[in-house]
């Protein structure tokens, strides 16, 4: 039997296999290949899992509830108040099922970390995510302004080379620091 080619709608593959039940978070490589265990990260979320590529989407709203909640380690009722609290809204189908994407399941471990690990109450995690997505919002429109004022500088560098092109160069330019007035002499 061939395997078939990876589909949007396959759960993310394990980046690793493990090769022992015991082993420890300090034994596993980085989630991320291009980061170093030294990086320092700004404090924030920054969600967990599969990478984003090609065969991929992490916004693709392809898990049904209860998938979600097993990838999530979360029961599916879980879910469906944190759904009607507003903490993770996932798509809706045409049936109003509920499908969650790879960036949904990332959040509910998130939310799951808050709640468990750090002792948040579920209206300080609707403020962390809030204030989060601000964040990023705000990280984008940065990028988006700097981007818009290296293309202004290169385009005002531009319009001067032009400007400077168009001179002449017949004219030769005259130190008028010194001024000189020339009177005839009275003629006898």
């Amino acid at each position: 039997m061939t395997a078939r080619p990876n589909r949007t709608s396959d759960p993310p593959a394990a980046p690793h296999a493990r090769t022992s039940p015991a082993r420890r978070s300090e034994d596993r490589p980085p989630l991320d290949p291009m980061a170093s265990a030294t990086e320092v990260r700004p404090e924030g979320y920054y969600p967990t899992g599969p990478l984003p590529g090609p065969a991929h989407d992490e916004d693709a709203p392809v898990y049904v509830i209860s998938i979600a909640a097993q990838l999530a380690g979360m029961h599916p009722q879980t879910l469906r108040s944190y759904d009607r609290l507003g903490l993770v809204t996932p798509g809706r189908t045409a049936g109003r099922g509920r499908r969650y994407s790879a960036r949904d399941v990332a959040l509910l471990r998130e939310v799951q970390r808050l709640s468990q690990e750090e002792g948040v109450n579920l209206e300080g995690i609707r403020q962390i995510l809030h204030l989060s997505a601000q964040v990023m919002a705000l990280q984008a429109q940065v990028r988006q302004l700097t981007e818009e004022l290296t293309r202004a500088r290169v385009d005002a560098e531009r319009q001067v080379a032009e400007a400077h092109a168009s001179h002449r160069r017949d004219l030769v330019p005259v130190d008028r620091g010194a001024i000189v007035v020339w009177r005839p002499l009275p003629r006898r």
